[in-house]
């Protein structure tokens, strides 16, 4: 137990302080609930390629599409020191689900302690885009950029190093468009069709294809525009591998990723409701409002005066008084104006007109 805590406590700290004797137990307890098959393994020093093994791999067996199971037993493998069959674990898990933060995780570790320190560095970024919040991929880039730096190493000297990367090839792709697809393809020649997997999104595509049973070669787009998933298809031919994407609208695509910005429109605050060719606005409805309170407020002086106390008289008056005031001015010739109805309505009015003034019928 004592050496598997040890080891537990290296491939979780690399380059960092050693963990207190508490975190080492809980760590322990942690990973013996996880691979109790695991644990004893450890204690037997079991020489089997499948030393992580145990349930993980009968679970693998019986389901090889789950991505997690190669990640747990990858684990196992990193506790045991086995780190090739960590990168092979890992390696798969990323052909089964391509942005599996995890998986990154376990193989970039398993690189670093192979000293394929360029490889385990661009492992731990390329999971630290997928998972930001996760502190161990600070940690692990800080502590094989140090170990770059001391060694003047890209990517470590050991052959087998050398090995896989001649083993590589440098794979092209390229893309094309019609009106109504974006065709892409892959410089892969004589592929099995059950080595290629391709999944689609609204806007990303992930293709993944088995080189050989140590290569892999995976692809990732980010892509400008959406696609119609349904309609979109994988073609492996005998020099390349097609894919083709069905475009949702008809439109040019300026290129195949990226992401389009953001269009903001202008929204006055408060639009200017009348046309006008000054620079400083008016609210017209409020001046509009200051004349009639303005006229309101104004006294009318002489006969104005006198109408307006008639107008108010005639307004606020019983029906009675509107019939008498109506009666007397209109038989009177605009005379005499009565508000009494029980005078006035007996008799007809006769014309009065003020002493100093002569009426005469029109």
């Amino acid at each position: 137990m004592a050496a598997a805590m040890a080891v537990c406590a290296r491939s979780h700290c690399a380059g960092a302080v050693v963990p207190s004797c508490a975190l080492m137990v809980t760590l322990w307890r942690r990973c013996s609930r996880l691979l109790v098959p695991e644990v004893s393994l450890i204690r037997r020093r079991s020489e089997e390629r499948d030393g992580g093994g145990g349930e993980l791999t009968a679970a693998i067996e019986q389901d090889s599409d789950k991505a997690e199971y190669y990640c747990q037993r990858a684990y196992a493998y990193i506790l045991l020191q086995n780190y090739k069959e960590v990168v092979e674990d890992a390696n798969k898990a990323l052909m089964l689900k391509p942005n599996c933060a995890l998986a990154y995780l376990r193989k970039g570790i398993a690189e670093y302690h192979l000293k394929m320190y360029q490889s385990s560095m661009e492992s731990f970024t390329r999971g630290q885009e997928l998972d930001d919040e996760n502190a161990n991929f600070n940690t692990w880039i800080k502590t094989c950029k140090e170990n770059l730096d001391s060694t003047g190493q890209q990517d470590g000297n050991d052959e087998e190093t050398h090995k896989q990367r001649k083993a590589a090839p440098k794979i092209k792709h390229d893309w094309y468009q019609t009106d109504s697809h974006v065709i892409v393809t892959i410089m892969i020649k004589n592929a099995s069709k059950d080595d290629v997997k391709v999944e689609f999104a609204e806007r990303n595509v992930s293709a993944s294809v088995k080189l050989s049973p140590e290569n892999h070669y995976s692809l990732k787009l980010n892509l400008l525009h959406p696609i119609a998933t349904p309609y979109c298809a994988v073609k492996v031919l005998g020099t390349k591998i097609e894919i083709k994407l069905k475009k949702t609208e008809a439109i040019r695509w300026e290129k195949l990723e990226g992401v389009l910005p953001d269009v903001k429109h202008f929204v006055p605050v408060q639009p200017q409701r009348y046309p006008s060719s000054s620079h400083c606005t008016k609210n017209w409805d409020k001046l509009v409002m200051e004349i009639k309170q303005e006229e309101n407020d104004e006294k009318p002086e002489g006969d104005a005066a006198l109408n307006q106390l008639f107008q108010k008289i005639y307004a606020d008056g019983s029906d009675e008084v509107k019939r008498a005031m109506n009666k007397s001015f209109t038989e009177s010739g605009g005379t005499v104006l009565s508000t009494n109805w029980t005078e006035v309505g007996k008799k007809t009015v006769a014309v009065n007109p003020p002493d100093d003034m002569e009426w005469k019928k029109l």
